[in-house]
């Protein structure tokens, strides 16, 4: 079973390990473990903005067709 978070929460979490890398008070490893969580989390934002984006795409459609 898949916990996946929301948009939101992802989002937060992939803020915090940006401003955690900026501060330089990771190691180099700690520093490519975060990097590559990161990099997940950024995959996982994107994915849920284009679901979105769909969504929006289809109601707007639908409307514009409702307006004919």
């Amino acid at each position: 079973m898949t916990n996946k978070k929301n948009f939101e929460e992802t989002l937060k979490e992939l803020e915090s390990i940006v401003s955690k890398l900026e501060s330089g008070d990771f190691g180099l490893e700690q520093s490519l473990e975060q990097f590559e969580k990161g990099t997940k989390l950024y995959k996982d934002c994107k994915e849920q903005l284009a679901v979105a984006e769909k969504k929006i795409a289809v109601l707007t459609e639908s409307l514009k067709e409702e307006d004919l």
